[in-house]
């Protein structure tokens, strides 16, 4: 079995579960998935930066925040560098997962059925981000 991999920023569970409220350490750390059309970002489309709610790193620009009517915030685009891919055998299906290059907490999946011109869909859970509106 392999270790877990090292990421820039590292806690222990103790100090997770102390920083995130359940439905934050339940994604982010046990690789979750909320409700769909549940989450506070679905539609959401303020001006701004949507950071990881893990160790705060910025992940998406609302630039790239896209209605896609899945149930989750939908991004055609990640800052560069801001997410590793890993790919993902669980649940019968062949995906790609996607984690914060910083604390390696869970985000979502991205997939290539996006309606605009990058073709991506980074399909993210609310519950694993926080929004940081643009200053004026």
């Amino acid at each position: 079995m392999k270790p877990p991999k090292s990421y820039p920023i590292h806690k222990t569970e103790a100090e997770w579960k102390a920083e995130l409220d359940g439905e934050s350490y339940r994604i982010l750390r046990e690789k979750g998935t909320e409700y769909p059309f549940t989450g506070i970002y679905n539609t959401h489309f303020e001006e701004g930066i949507y950071k990881c709610k893990g160790c705060d790193a910025p992940l998406y620009n609302s630039t790239n925040k896209f209605e896609s009517s899945c149930g989750w915030p939908s991004y055609d685009a990640a800052i560069e560098g801001a997410l590793e891919f890993i790919r993902d055998t669980s649940h019968g299906m062949i995906r790609t997962e996607i984690v914060c290059a910083q604390c390696g907490g869970h985000q979502g999946h991205v997939f290539q059925d996006g309606p605009t011109p990058t073709g991506e869909r980074y399909c993210v859970n609310s519950a694993s981000i926080r929004f940081q509106p643009r200053e004026k």
